[in-house]
């Protein structure tokens, strides 16, 4: 069953066993075709349980733009998913998470980064290195504070 699942490339083992074994809850992040889908998991005896989840499309709700919904992938939407996920983290009670990023590459400044800065913005504790980070510029969009005011509105 294990060596399906690396087969077809959907598991790493000996990365998951790692993010295991640190004990803390995970934040993981995916890309698909079109979303961008975070969630917080917790394992108990290495089965996963999704405590919190969101995806890009939710942003819809708070104001992302309709003329712009191709655009739900981009770096500015990963930012805001991530937030909106960090919101929902804290909402839950939880403070704290470890990265998963799962079979994706691990590229400096890239839209998984920008999504773990959203979430660090929000408030979760995650251990990171800032300077994998995306430059504020290229998060900033144009209603992207108010998409974010909107969050804290829901949150507060």
């Amino acid at each position: 069953m294990k060596l399906r699942r690396r087969i077809e490339g959907k598991t790493d083992y000996k990365a998951r066993i790692g993010l295991l074994k640190s004990g803390k809850n995970r934040i993981v992040f995916r890309k698909t075709n079109k979303y961008i889908i975070g969630q917080y998991i917790k394992s108990e005896e290495a089965r996963d349980f999704v405590i919190v989840g969101t995806t890009s499309k939710d942003l819809l709700k708070f104001g992302w733009l309709e003329t712009k919904k191709g655009s739900l992938k981009s770096i500015p939407a990963c930012y805001l998913v991530g937030f909106l996920l960090g919101k929902k983290i804290i909402d839950k009670d939880f403070k704290e998470g470890i990265f998963d990023i799962g079979l994706s590459r691990n590229i400096a400044k890239s839209r998984a980064y920008s999504f773990l800065k959203g979430v660090v913005d929000a408030g979760v504790k995650v251990n990171c290195n800032e300077k994998m980070f995306p430059e504020e510029k290229r998060i900033k969009t144009s209603n992207l504070e108010e998409i974010k005011q909107n969050i804290e509105r829901k949150f507060a």
